[in-house]
């Protein structure tokens, strides 16, 4: 309760209070105990059994320790060298698939419905995720300016494309 309470106070989205919340509640759940008599060689041996058995990939390991991070730096305050008590995993670098512009325009000629032919054409000319498209209304577009207005995009965000 007093991490979600502490999660809503620094207004981490409810998807990240979700996530950690469960990562928190998998870590007390390996030893059996409640987090707060938990310390840093018990971090060590969860990471490295997620590692070896579980085979976690490095991006999800970054998001439990991150959620670890959190419980153990700002909810149960703890004094602790983080960087020692909870590494963060070496995250890959993958370059995103660029499509060329001849491959957008055969993809957008394979849609034949005015529809999604809109929608589709709007979300990669502005560099809309999926989300930011979902949530899309008439009143965010000014056409006399030429711009979308994306409201509470990635990290509850508002920007102009």
């Amino acid at each position: 309760k007093r991490m979600l309470e502490d999660m809503q106070i620094r207004n981490l989205t409810q998807r990240t209070q979700q996530i950690y919340t469960y990562e928190v509640q998998r870590f007390a759940c390996y030893f059996g105990k409640s987090p707060e008599l938990l310390g840093p060689r018990h971090i060590r041996a969860y990471q490295a059994y997620l590692v070896n058995k579980r085979h976690l990939a490095p991006n999800t390991m970054a998001i439990i320790s991150a959620a670890l991070r959190f419980l153990f730096k700002v909810t149960l305050k703890k004094g602790w060298s983080f960087d020692e008590a909870i590494p963060q995993p070496k995250k890959p670098k993958i370059l995103p698939v660029i499509m060329s512009p001849e491959e957008v325009q055969r993809f957008l000629a394979c849609i034949t419905q005015p529809e999604p032919h809109a929608i589709l054409s709007v979300c990669y000319g502005a560099g809309l995720r999926i989300g930011e498209a979902l949530a899309l209304k008439p009143a965010h577009i000014d056409s006399q300016r030429m711009v979308i207005r994306v409201v509470q995009g990635k990290g509850q965000n508002d920007r102009d494309v």
